[in-house]
């Protein structure tokens, strides 16, 4: 059985409110979309989160640690220790859905996008019902006010990887180009190419339910369901 659900978020710190504080109002919309995303994926039979990381495969679970980095030491994230950010948040995201079960796989930020489409289909092989949970940010540099400085490609990667995310289509992000990836700061681009290898042959009812960049920084919200054809034939 292949991947039968998939949702993408992104994972900036402010989606927690005790790290947001005072401007958790402005990311109640954000913050809403993605927990309800996260949320389903509760009919899998088993969830998986896929985040960049310092190097690919790094497995955890849940656990506790916090977001003491970010101001939030009493935010227990219900992940085990030493996770990079992507899978802290996903966790976050995970417990606040209401899905306790779940794993977490990291892949590197700098991976190629052929390694990245190469895990994504050992996932698929998994004989389980799976759901993906996919973090990852878009480009960090859409105006002078954000992270980085504004850079010009920013955009046009960002409206790109939107309609594909908004289209279940695979092709584009696969052919996410590493380079301008790294350029713009998307932290999301290995994560989605994972998810373009995983997703790839089937057919996807998508759905894009968040797509904006408020702080400068490219955020998305995703959700796919395997289509009944695809099912069928499965």
């Amino acid at each position: 059985m292949p991947v039968v659900a998939v949702t993408v978020c992104p994972h900036p710190p402010i989606l927690v409110p005790q790290v947001a504080a005072g401007a958790a109002p402005e990311t109640g919309d954000l913050r809403a979309a993605a927990i309800a995303a996260v949320k389903s994926l509760a009919d899998a039979e088993a969830v998986l989160m896929i985040g960049s990381g310092p190097t690919t495969g790094l497995e955890f679970g849940p656990g506790q640690t916090d977001l003491a980095a970010y101001g939030a030491r009493e935010v227990d994230l219900g992940i085990e220790p030493d996770a990079p950010l992507s899978l802290l948040i996903g966790a976050w995201l995970l417990r606040e859905a209401g899905i306790p079960v779940w794993s977490g796989l990291t892949v590197a930020a700098d991976a190629a996008p052929a390694d990245c489409v190469e895990l994504g289909q050992r996932l698929a092989a998994d004989p389980r019902r799976l759901g993906l949970l996919v973090m990852g940010d878009g480009s960090a540099r859409q105006s002078e006010h954000a992270p980085a400085h504004l850079h010009p490609r920013a955009v046009a990667f960002d409206d790109a990887v939107a309609s594909a995310l908004a289209t279940a289509d695979t092709a584009v992000l696969d052919a996410l180009d590493p380079f301008i990836a790294a350029e713009v700061q998307a932290a999301g681009r290995a994560p989605w190419q994972v998810l373009a290898g995983a997703a790839e042959g089937c057919e996807w009812d998508a759905r894009l339910d968040y797509a904006a960049a408020p702080y400068g920084v490219a955020y998305f919200v995703a959700r796919w369901s395997l289509s009944r054809a695809s099912i069928a034939s499965a």
